[in-house]
């Protein structure tokens, strides 16, 4: 074995590359985005104006994206509306299937930190659905399932996914009625819905006491995307002998982070720096 001391070359740093893309696929789904984002069919001229490449460019790649079932044209006129592919696609793998295989694992930690069960859940109308759930070892547990719906107005879960919501929007949502009261702790008045609803954008998280199930609590906090919308809530369920208000100061931070995690997971940037 040769005794030669070896010599370190220090080699210069080299700059972070981008991370590889293809930039037609790239525009052919920024296309797909403005027409889902928008309300009415989109013409060329603005898919040109919003890629701002020349016209027959996003014209080449709107006709790929038609001929592939993901852009059609209304039976009038030559403007953009999605196609059948998509909605094949939604069908196939929706959003509330992706938000579950993502949070899961996080689902399990907050059952974990917590030693109660676990909730996510997505807004379904009026109410709140819940898309997965994770069970704790407790003799005496919350036993909401997966598939469940649950109202939005007297739920932790259903107040979170609700939060941003303005007095007009609820009103909007349930008209001036008086809501129906499962117990004798349910908020039934808009109004205070509405300062209900202020009070989670504050704190960041929502609270049942037993408003819609008498002798369980609950503590839930929403989960935003990257613009701060509300896409999900997590939160867990237990009863009041095991769930003193005290305990709020302890879970209400968990739950919290947890949400925040998932928010990220869901939508954190293709190419972070």
């Amino acid at each position: 074995m040769s005794t030669t001391t070896p010599v370190v070359v220090r080699r210069a740093k080299k700059a972070p590359r981008e991370t590889p893309s293809i930039q037609s696929l790239d525009r052919g789904l920024v296309i797909l985005e403005a027409v889902a984002r928008s309300k009415d069919s989109m013409s060329l001229g603005q898919l040109t104006a919003i890629l701002g490449i020349d016209r027959s460019s996003v014209f080449r790649l709107a006709n790929t994206l038609k001929r592939r079932g993901y852009l059609a044209n209304p039976s009038v006129g030559k403007d953009y509306i999605l196609g059948a592919s998509v909605w094949r696609l939604s069908r196939n793998y929706d959003w509330s299937n992706m938000l579950a295989s993502v949070a899961h694992e996080q689902l399990k930690a907050l059952t974990l930190a917590t030693n109660e069960t676990a909730h996510l859940a997505v807004r379904e109308g009026r109410n709140a659905l819940f898309v997965d759930h994770v069970a704790c070892s407790q003799v005496i547990a919350v036993s909401g399932q997966t598939g469940e719906l649950v109202p939005l107005y007297c739920t932790s879960h259903g107040k979170a996914l609700i939060a941003d919501f303005t007095l007009e929007e609820l009103k909007a949502l349930y008209g001036t009625r008086t809501l129906p009261a499962h117990t004798k702790h349910t908020v039934t008045s808009i109004t205070e819905l509405a300062r209900a609803c202020e009070k989670i954008r504050q704190n960041g998280y929502a609270s049942d006491d037993a408003e819609f199930q008498e002798g369980v609590r609950c503590v839930a906090a929403p989960i935003r995307d990257r613009d701060g919308a509300i896409i999900g809530s997590i939160g867990i369920s237990a009863p009041l002998l095991r769930f003193p208000e005290e305990r709020y100061a302890e879970v209400a931070p968990q739950v919290r982070a947890i949400a925040e995690k998932i928010g990220f997971l869901v939508t954190a940037p293709a190419d972070p720096e």
